[in-house]
């Protein structure tokens, strides 16, 4: 079955009950038994609800794992994986992940005597070398937020196994449209679901897939007894959304191609990061591990002044802290999705005070470039700049 299919078609596309096609909203906090002795697959909505379990169905079978589990939010979903590990436990982590993801590892994690080391994951050797006795697992985004670097992810899956280290895999840009890295070898993948799964900024969300058993079981008892779960009205939008995910990114990833070649020709612009471009570092290996480039890329201006110009001239897009919408989405890293990292650690990692992430989304391509033609003519006027502040 192909994808486009398996949206669709893959699992729990039909009511059971009734045959309603769509899945009804159980709004339900507890199940009657009917026999104390046979105890029902439903008690209690924390543990279990009829939506949350077709939403967790889904999932699992368009990443192609074994478990499914949904969250109350992406940073749920992320913080309840980490919460496998113990004291005296060692992570290696990708060193430009999620704002969020590193608020928690070196915020709360470390509190709990959980070490990590952040790490430049597109160099395997680095990697290799970053693997200690205790470390337990090596975290991935791909490609990162918002410099958009591609990690060989079939590769580290090969030295986590030699070491029998799991791999984890934040899959929230690609989505398993593009991306299905349980089948390069990974133990767990994590979305946003807030982002291009659920698609239309009505919902936050968190999907967590396993690719064995056991360690969806262990997952399972985090979610049960940790309860960041997702409640049942957002379940059912996410399921809605996700009916539409191959039509939505098909427009948007082909909007966001074309946006990225007009940026990386236009005088105004010093960098563009987007690996559909030929001369991205990681287009190569991007093209290899995956079928799509997705509709997220950055590009720097040059100075926090000119970014200010921008967002003041552009019309079009929300200037917001989300991504992965129907609509476009400009967000500028240093103050929104990577504030908790320190200043010298953003810099280290490329997120200048000049950077804007463009999240694309379905409106005439044609309109956005023109919009986007105005504002940057905004960044270059004297008078602009002075009204800014700058000198």
């Amino acid at each position: 079955m192909n994808f486009a299919t398996k949206l669709l078609h893959g699992s729990n596309a039909i009511d059971g009950v009734t045959g309603a096609s769509s899945i009804p909203i159980y709004q339900a906090s507890t199940f009657h038994q009917f026999d104390i002795d046979q105890p029902n697959t439903f008690d209690y909505a924390r543990s279990g609800n009829p939506t949350r379990q077709a939403l967790e169905d889904a999932i699992a079978v368009l990443e192609g794992g074994t478990r499914g589990f949904a969250f109350a939010s992406g940073m749920a979903a992320i913080s309840s994986v980490f919460m496998l590990f113990s004291a005296g436990d060692h992570l290696v982590v990708a060193e430009d992940v999620y704002g969020g993801t590193y608020r928690f590892l070196t915020k709360v994690l470390s509190r709990m005597g959980i070490e990590v080391t952040f790490v430049d994951t597109t160099d395997l050797k680095a990697v290799e070398a970053s693997i200690l006795p205790t470390t337990r697992a090596i975290y991935l985004e791909t490609p990162s937020n918002p410099t958009l670097k591609v990690t060989d992810i079939a590769g580290v899956c090969r030295l986590a196994q030699a070491q029998g280290v799991l791999t984890i895999v934040d899959n929230t840009f690609m989505t398993p449209y593009y991306q299905r890295p349980l089948e390069l070898g990974a133990d767990i993948v994590i979305h946003s679901a807030t982002k291009f799964i659920g698609g239309h900024s009505d919902v936050v969300a968190g999907l967590v897939v396993t690719k064995e058993e056991e360690l969806g079981n262990q997952l399972y008892m985090i979610q049960n007894g940790f309860g960041a779960i997702l409640g049942v009205q957002d379940c059912w939008l996410v399921m809605r959304g996700l009916k539409t995910l191959k039509s939505r990114l098909d427009v948007s990833t082909k909007n966001a191609h074309k946006i990225a070649q007009w940026l990386d020709r236009h005088p105004l612009v010093e960098k563009v990061y987007y690996t559909g471009l030929t001369g991205h570092e990681g287009h190569a290996i991007q093209n290899r591990q995956s079928s799509g480039h997705g509709a997220v890329l950055s590009f720097d201006v040059g100075s926090r002044e000119k970014v200010k110009a921008f967002f003041d001239a552009v019309q079009l897009p929300l200037v917001a802290v989300s991504l992965g919408s129907v609509e476009s989405i400009l967000s500028y890293p240093a103050m929104m999705s990577h504030a908790a990292m320190p200043q010298d650690e953003r810099e280290k990692r490329g997120i200048t005070d000049g950077l804007i992430r463009l999240s694309v989304g379905l409106e005439d391509v044609n309109d956005l470039l023109a919009d986007f033609e105005q504002a940057l003519a905004a960044c270059a006027r004297p008078q602009t700049l002075k009204r800014v502040g700058v000198k």
